[in-house]
């Protein structure tokens, strides 16, 4: 038996150990990494442990970091009542709101758009009971519509990789599939996870606030506090009218966290991680609380299952399931495998990478013209990232990281798992059924 073989009953195994016991899906990843990796497949242990996923591991922290201090010093209550007073109190708006800044963050080219907009829309949603996996997903689908702008980071990726072959090529397809897929998607989350429970719902907190502040206007108009008493700049969680500053200097690193990774393409964890430091240099109240927020057994689920399928693409598993489907031969299901490994590959790593190598691997197969180029391009493109809703890609780890910290997080991600795996089984059919089987593309 191959250490090909060997590796896929190891997954099989991995998953079944941690359903049916509590033991962390990572945790079993490491191990199985270092197994199968250096008993199986001969390599080192430094070679078996390479997929180790650095920039995702302090990008998880980082975020966390930061998001708990803001969460610790009333920065996200104040852009919570923020956002609500955006929308006058409608809730039915909300999501689609949080949905349209990922996706609007994700086109101008931020490819981890989720970490900026997950810690802003899961308080929110918490606070005004709306459901958590709607909003999570919402965010997630939203980034995914913006994801293959022209400038965006997938965009320019694919571009990149079709240019390069004699494949015909068509940027605009491959930017509007994707968003039309995800805008669809998003509403029938919508619909079926709560969203017209939210219909004609306005929150009271919004009519509360605007009298509070005007209460509050008025007590400020007889008062004289010459003294610089705390009368006149009174911090008032609930109606935002006042800003501490602690809260000034997390927002200001918010909006640093966003310009410096969409503007200028700065590092998200490292980013993230030096503004938190700097948070806790500037204002040390209550910086070893928000240490607490981090939520080391997702990180540890996440960095060892990617781990793990490091070591599949190491030992050639993947590869050696691409080749046998397109040894297959029958152009319809061929495409339709493809989509298919694409997208299971992509719910457990980096989206980015799998379509990197999904096209090439596609190429000899598209280049026999059986299928329109164009189409499984936009195809995959659809199937390799809308699985990121998985807890195990990097938006789905980002949304689980996010989630407020009284929430049962094991029931949450099981949660996210159902979701998950009904995208994994219909996703790939549905961008075969409407961009391949048609050929219209």
């Amino acid at each position: 038996m191959g250490p090909e073989v060997v590796s896929i009953l190891v997954l099989v195994a991995m998953f079944v150990i941690a359903t049916l016991l509590p033991v962390n899906l990572g945790a079993i990843g490491f191990v199985a990494a270092a197994g199968v990796g250096v008993l199986v497949a001969g390599l080192s242990l430094d070679d078996a442990l390479a997929g180790f996923p650095t920039d995702l591991f302090l990008i998880l922290v980082g975020l966390m970091f930061l998001f708990g201090i803001a969460q610790q010093n009333g920065t996200i209550d104040l852009l919570v009542h923020w956002s609500m007073r955006l929308v006058r109190g409608h809730l039915v708006a909300a999501p689609w709101i949080f949905f349209t800044l990922a996706a609007v963050f994700s086109a101008i080219g931020a490819l981890f758009a989720v970490a900026i907009v997950a810690p802003l829309a899961m308080p929110f949603a918490r606070r005004y009971r709306i459901d958590l996996l709607l909003m999570g997903m919402m965010v997630v689908h939203g980034s995914l519509a913006g994801a293959f702008s022209p400038i965006s980071v997938y965009g320019v990726v694919v571009n990149g990789i079709v240019a390069g072959t004699a494949l015909p090529s068509s940027p605009l397809t491959l930017f509007l599939v994707p968003l039309a897929f995800n805008v669809v998607i998003a509403a029938v989350v919508f619909l079926l996870l709560g969203g017209r429970d939210l219909m004609g719902v306005r929150s009271h907190h919004v009519d509360e606030d605007r009298a509070d502040e005007e209460r509050a206007d008025e007590e400020r108009d007889g008062e004289d506090r010459p003294d610089g008493g705390s009368g006149g700049v009174a911090v008032r969680e609930r109606t935002g009218t006042r800003v501490s500053y602690p809260q000034v200097l997390t927002l200001v690193a918010i909006v640093v966290l966003a310009v410096g990774t969409v503007g200028f393409g700065l590092d998200v964890g490292v980013l993230a991680m030096s503004l938190a430091v700097l948070i806790g240099v500037l204002s040390p109240a209550g910086n070893a609380e928000a240490l607490k927020s981090i939520s080391w057994s997702t990180v540890l689920l996440v960095c060892g299952v990617i781990t793990y399928v490091g070591v599949l693409q190491e030992v050639g598993t993947t590869d050696l399931v691409g080749q046998g489907i397109v040894a297959l031969g029958v152009p319809l299901v061929v495409a339709l495998l493809l989509l298919y490994l694409g997208g299971v590959l992509s719910a457990f790593a980096s989206s980015a990478g799998i379509i990197g190598v999904a096209i090439p691997l596609a190429l000899p197969f598209l280049l026999q013209g059986s299928v329109s180029a164009i189409g499984m391009v936009a195809a995959l493109a659809v199937a390799t990232t809308v699985v990121d809703v998985s807890p195990f890609s990097t938006n789905g780890a980002l949304v689980l990281a996010s989630t407020p910290e009284d929430v049962d997080k094991d029931a949450f991600y099981r949660r996210m798992l159902v979701y998950a795996g009904t995208v994994v089984v219909l996703g790939p059919l549905l961008a075969w059924a409407v961009l391949i089987l048609p050929g219209w593309l």
